[in-house]
């Protein structure tokens, strides 16, 4: 018999607008712990939750609050862009992200959404 590891965990690293960037995604029972770093360090840790649990995951609307490092506008912003995807499909779990980035541009976003989905472990 196999044992299962308590858990879930993946890595990656891709190059988005010439910045080396790592993706580190990791499912607890209760959250999923996003690290996304263009520095090697986890940087901002913003909570993202969903405000409330109904039936319909898509019209689910999210709160942020930054636990550690530098609070302003674009942190946010950025948080619930790469976040609310990896919530509504966990079930509406609370996602822990940690955020050290160069380059926060649409573009950049939108790539590193890809790179979250291929580290998809819930």
């Amino acid at each position: 018999m196999t044992s299962q590891p308590l858990i879930k965990s993946k890595q990656t690293e891709k190059t988005i607008n010439g910045i080396s960037t790592q993706v580190v995604c990791t499912e607890f029972s209760n959250y999923i712990f996003v690290v996304l770093t263009q520095y090697g360090k986890i940087g901002t840790l913003v909570s993202v939750t969903p405000d409330s649990k109904s039936n319909d995951l898509s019209n689910s609307m999210f709160s942020t609050k930054v636990l550690l490092g530098k609070d302003d506008a674009l942190t946010h912003v950025c948080a619930k862009n790469l976040a609310t995807f990896v919530a509504q499909e966990a079930g509406n779990r609370p996602v822990l992200l940690g955020l050290a980035l160069k380059d926060c541009s649409i573009d950049s976003i939108k790539d590193m959404k890809d790179v979250i989905k291929c580290c998809k472990v819930w």
